[in-house]
């Protein structure tokens, strides 16, 4: 068994034969004492080199200030066309830039046909309201009327790991947030209210009766917190700092498996940092109501899509005195 304390929770990981030790309670009061299983099968990794790098930029005007960022959208558009204006190479460039991408979109398919992005689409919409729209009316009549969706799902935007094509969820079952690394960062109103907002929309507006956290194999989110070497250097403008959000999970994983390879680490790590957004969701007061009230289920899932197997492991919790709450052990975990 191992215990972490993360943003001044207790979180403890522990294997089934040993469920049954002694838990360490947090230090806050009511304090929360999770109990996370999750056994590990490390997939390989589908390569075996960085995942990230800097990417070149389209522009570089002499002028160009650190301060842009903090414009207004109003100012950073007087402020480009400026640049254009007074930059007449600048067209040319972008316009180079422009041709480069079209013509990179227009690479050729697998049938031989040259691949066109807009008709993509096109074809998308109408194949989806011909097969699924037209022939579900009752569903997208009830839609209409709102949303009232049993799970949130915090997925990773990797395109091969979309939730609603793995669990085969229909419109309306879930309300899903996707980001890098499936990340869940502690309460901070002003750092992190783009998900601290879909959390507290969920839980205090939609009442979902279940929020689950889906890591997934060959993660290139996990590879880069595993591999960056936050040593005061930067090489991406937001990534490294995201993804520092599962430090915890790097630093349990370094210190189990400083033998293991990268490949091996980096698995566990898709694992570990699950659970370390579960004891951030934690943190949290609506969440924490909601568990003590029983109106709130969390759970992590794992999708090896290199094997086809999918693992979920959940927790319950249940007040022991008026001013705490203990674990009651993990009810569920099972892999298909």
């Amino acid at each position: 068994m191992s215990t972490a304390s993360i943003n001044g929770w207790c979180l403890t990981s522990t294997s089934p034969s040993t469920q049954s030790s002694s838990l360490r309670r947090a230090t806050l009061r009511p304090s929360v004492v999770t109990n996370l299983n999750s056994s590990v099968s490390p997939p390989t990794l589908i390569r075996n080199r960085p995942v990230f790098a800097a990417p070149t930029p389209l522009l570089t005007p002499s002028n160009w200030r650190e301060d842009m960022g903090n414009k207004s959208y109003e100012e950073a558009i007087e402020a480009l066309k400026k640049l254009l204006s007074e930059k007449g190479e600048l067209k040319a460039a972008a316009a180079a830039k422009v041709d480069q991408i079209t013509a990179e979109l227009k690479t050729t398919s697998s049938d031989g046909k040259p691949f066109d992005s807009v008709e993509r689409l096109k074809d998308g919409f109408i194949y989806f309201k011909k097969e699924k729209y037209e022939k579900n009316p009752a569903l997208y009549a009830e839609l209409a009327k709102g949303q009232s969706p049993k799970y949130m799902i915090v997925a990773c935007s990797d395109s091969r790991v979309c939730p609603s094509h793995v669990l085969d969820m229909q419109p309306g079952e879930a309300f899903v947030v996707r980001n890098v690394a499936n990340m869940v960062p502690p309460y901070d109103q002003t750092k992190y209210s783009g998900i601290g907002a879909a959390i507290e929309y969920a839980v205090l507006h939609l009442k979902v009766q279940e929020i689950v956290i889906i890591g997934h194999s060959a993660c290139g989110g996990i590879k880069g917190l595993m591999s960056f070497p936050y040593d005061g250097t930067t090489s991406t403008d937001f990534i490294e700092d995201w993804v520092k959000i599962g430090m915890p999970a790097k630093t349990k994983v370094q210190a189990e498996n400083s033998g293991e390879p990268l490949a091996v680490q980096c698995t566990c790590c898709e694992k570990e940092a699950v659970n370390v957004s579960l004891g951030n969701l934690l943190s949290y007061p609506f969440v924490r109501h909601g568990l003590v009230k029983k109106t709130l289920a969390l759970k992590g899932g794992y999708y090896d899509f290199i094997k086809g197997t999918f693992e979920l492991w959940s927790l319950q919790f249940a007040l022991s005195t008026p001013l705490s709450v203990k674990d009651v052990a993990t009810i569920l975990h099972w892999k298909l």
